[in-house]
């Protein structure tokens, strides 16, 4: 009798085993099957969701595809009963993290004397970095001997920022009392304030410039405002400390074409934009060339998109007008404030205009920024 029992003990043993292992895979296979199950686009990429308890798809820049614009509960939680209005402090570095999960908010608007420390730049070439530039901006910086905005900014519980690109999609849209309404105002380059104050605002906090793009008349120049400088080539630099010094304006070699001959600025009133924002707009969030590391054809983000990404890093809220280039009407105005068409930019050798409007559209189309002029999200001929 025990001879035929223990067979059958075993039999039981093995057999109870069997569904054991049946059932942990079956179960392992309920928890992957819609990523095991189907093959991940090429653009796409399947991963746990920051909460850790559902799957989530994810583009190949780290982008949550399933936009909505809605909040997730953590975020309702905190800014859903914040009254109509009220500025919501910490939201956008929260929002953005919540569709961009590899995002780290603490990055300086400004360089400052201990420049040198920063991991992100200090092997990049401009305009990624100021590798080979360290002595020039040093010399810069010990003259500036500010920083960053003003006290009374700085002293700010909750920071509301508005990115004032040149559009022509500004014109004729009454725009300029809500936009002078923002805590921090961003121009760019050399668009003009006087003669468009209805569309475009009179108020500047700062003019975020490069040497090509900056105001060649001084009497053009806004009071009050900082001029901050973005460097995209070391040329750039010794433009800068001429423009500080004052110096004689010796020769244009190295750029493509006329740049201004001196900036009405004390040097206090003069910054250096950290070159972190364009290197982590281009590789990061528009995905363009790395290039090794080297500006090329098709890798430099336009300084609407630098500005947008300082920006997220640096405000509370975040707002934008002017921005959505329409490629399909080659013969709209390119800016507000001249007759240049919108064919123009087609020719463009350094941007790659339909890529860094899939980032923006993915910013808005969050909630992440707000489109004060619509154009982002706008269809094509719209």
């Amino acid at each position: 009798m025990m001879s035929i029992m223990k067979p059958t003990r075993n039999l039981l043993f093995a057999l109870c085993s069997m569904l054991v292992l049946g059932f942990l895979y079956y179960s392992s296979g309920k928890l992957h099957l819609h990523v095991w199950g189907q093959k991940p686009h090429k653009d796409k990429e399947a991963t746990l969701s920051p909460a850790g308890n559902a799957y989530a798809v994810f583009d190949k820049q780290g982008f949550l595809m399933k936009l909505d614009g809605k909040l997730p509960p953590e975020l309702e939680y905190k800014y859903g009963n914040l009254s109509e209005g009220a500025c919501k402090p910490g939201y956008v570095a929260a929002k953005m993290t919540s569709i961009y999960p590899k995002f780290v908010k603490p990055a300086s608007m400004f360089l400052d004397l201990n420049f040198k420390r920063l991991k992100n730049v200090n092997n990049y070439l401009p305009p990624f970095g100021f590798k080979t530039q360290e002595n020039i901006i040093e010399v810069i910086l010990s003259a500036t001997k500010d920083y960053g905005l003003s006290p009374e900014l700085n002293s700010l519980p909750c920071r509301r920022c508005v990115i004032v690109g040149n559009g022509g999609i500004l014109s004729n849209k009454s725009l300029g009392s809500r936009i002078d309404e923002y805590d921090i105002i961003v121009r760019l380059n050399e668009a003009p304030v006087s003669g468009f104050d209805k569309d475009v605002g009179s108020k500047t906090t700062m003019r975020i410039t490069y040497p090509e793009g900056a105001i060649q008349n001084p009497s053009r120049y806004e009071k009050d405002s900082l001029f901050v400088f973005s460097a995209f080539k070391p040329q750039d630099f010794r433009w800068l400390r001429q423009m500080i010094f004052k110096d004689n304006q010796r020769g244009v070699d190295g750029f493509w074409k006329s740049v201004a001959h001196q900036v009405p600025r004390e040097p206090s009133e003069m910054r250096i934009l950290n070159p972190f924002f364009i290197q982590e707009a281009s590789f990061r969030f528009i995905g363009l060339p790395h290039n090794n590391g080297l500006m090329g054809k098709g890798n430099i983000p336009t300084l609407g998109a630098v500005a947008i990404t300082m920006a997220l890093h640096n405000c509370d809220e975040v707002a934008v007008a002017g921005f959505g280039y329409d490629m399909s009407t080659p013969h709209a105005p390119l800016h507000y404030y001249e007759k240049v068409k919108m064919s123009a930019i087609k020719e463009s050798w350094t941007h790659n205009i339909s890529k860094e409007k899939e980032f923006l559209r993915k910013l808005v189309k969050a909630g992440v920024i707000t489109d004060l002029t619509n154009g982002i999200l706008a269809p094509p001929g719209v």
